[in-house]
């Protein structure tokens, strides 16, 4: 998927939002796993993790215990946006 120009985590759908915050709070997560824990619909999952990789937040790899599904987590980016934005809530108070 090509990159979007400037496009970062605050332009994304709420549903990418959501599927963020799952991989932040749980660590890396097969697409099925996103699904039943932000009780999003399948295709609705696909597509915010596509959007969350066209911005390099997220990563796919192999999961080796069942090589039908990807396993997904944040990647540094992921992390700094992470960081980024809890520095900036700490600085509004």
């Amino acid at each position: 998927m090509a990159h979007s120009d400037g496009e970062t985590l605050t332009d994304l759908p709420p549903s990418a939002k959501l599927v963020y915050k799952v991989l932040e709070y749980n660590g890396a997560m097969t697409q099925k796993s996103i699904v039943e824990e932000s009780m999003l619909s399948a295709r609705t999952v696909r597509y915010a993790l596509e959007r969350l990789e066209g911005i390099d937040i997220v990563s796919e790899d192999v999961y080796f215990a069942d090589a039908r599904q990807n396993l997904y987590e944040l990647t540094d980016a992921g992390e700094a946006a992470v960081e980024g934005a809890s520095e900036a809530a700490a600085s509004d108070d």
